[in-house]
């Protein structure tokens, strides 16, 4: 694809608008060109440019699976001029769309591991994508352990499918919410992501841990799963919050020696180790 073709926005049509919490939607999204929905193909961990005509454009992940053909996904938080605008969009208005872009989840590696994902509040959009793909592709993996938390339980994002994980045989899911987020009928854990995995101690032997959070969260996982053995080699995350033009000419996903929009945003944490302290 040429540089003036990846920089084009594509036409796409708003199937569905699905309201997550009162300030996070999820758009389901079809190409206007019949012929550009064929062609189109990701990788989970993949990014997108997302356009509000007259208004700009914000960067998120690609929310949904590339074993789901037909259509993308995106999540996101209003959080500003943009995704303001983009909140404001029904079913049947028109956006622009440009990507995808960046690296990703080397899944393929991942054969016959077990996997762990880790998620806090708005961050697990990014992890949906390589868990339904891993989901769709059940046979090729052990164990599938998922902890999410988030601040409160209408914070929590994707309920349904939460709900469909809950009750899947394979997977193990642990939903959990900060104390005082709880609700009289909540039935998962009470605390913070980093205290539940520790009480949680799922094995590192031959499991990949994927974490996707605020930073917060992400600062006191690591040490959890690092006194749960993992190396630091097997810890993926994603830095797609430091992403901009989506191609790595404005400059301002720079970051230690990495682009993260050409670099990234998948990196392990050892390669996360050799960027500046803020990560």
């Amino acid at each position: 694809m040429s540089e003036r073709d990846i920089l084009q926005p594509l036409p796409m049509r708003i199937e569905k608008v699905t309201v997550e919490t009162p300030d996070v939607r999820t758009l389901r999204l079809a190409f206007a060109d019949e012929a550009q929905g064929k062609a189109f193909a990701f990788r989970a961990g993949q990014f997108g440019e997302y356009s509000v005509f007259g208004e700009g454009e914000c960067t998120f992940c690609i929310a949904s699976s590339p074993t789901r053909r037909g259509a993308i996904e995106c999540t996101f938080r209003q959080v500003g001029r943009v995704t303001r605008a983009l909140a404001d969009l029904e079913a049947g208005e028109t956006i622009g769309f440009r990507g995808p872009y960046g690296n990703v989840f080397p899944i393929d590696d991942w054969r016959g591991k077990s996997l762990l994902f880790i998620a806090g509040g708005i961050a697990l959009p990014p992890l949906r994508s390589v868990i339904w793909n891993v989901l769709d592709l059940r046979d090729r993996y052990r164990d599938v352990t998922i902890v999410y938390g988030a601040r409160t339980v209408a914070d929590l994002v994707y309920k349904d499918e939460l709900a469909e994980w809950g009750r899947r045989p394979d997977v193990r899911l642990v939903t959990t919410v900060d104390p005082g987020g709880e609700t009289p009928d909540w039935k998962g854990e009470i605390g913070f992501v980093p205290a539940v995995l520790d009480k949680l101690a799922p094995s590192s032997r031959d499991t990949v841990a994927v974490v996707c959070g605020p930073p917060v969260m992400i600062k006191f996982t690591f040490p959890v799963l690092a006194r749960l053995g993992f190396a630091p080699e097997d810890v993926f995350t994603t830095l797609e919050n430091r992403m901009k033009c989506g191609v790595g000419k404005c400059g301002r996903c720079n970051t230690g020696q990495y682009y993260v929009c050409k670099d990234g945003p998948v990196f392990t944490l050892a390669q996360l180790k050799g960027m500046p302290q803020e990560y």
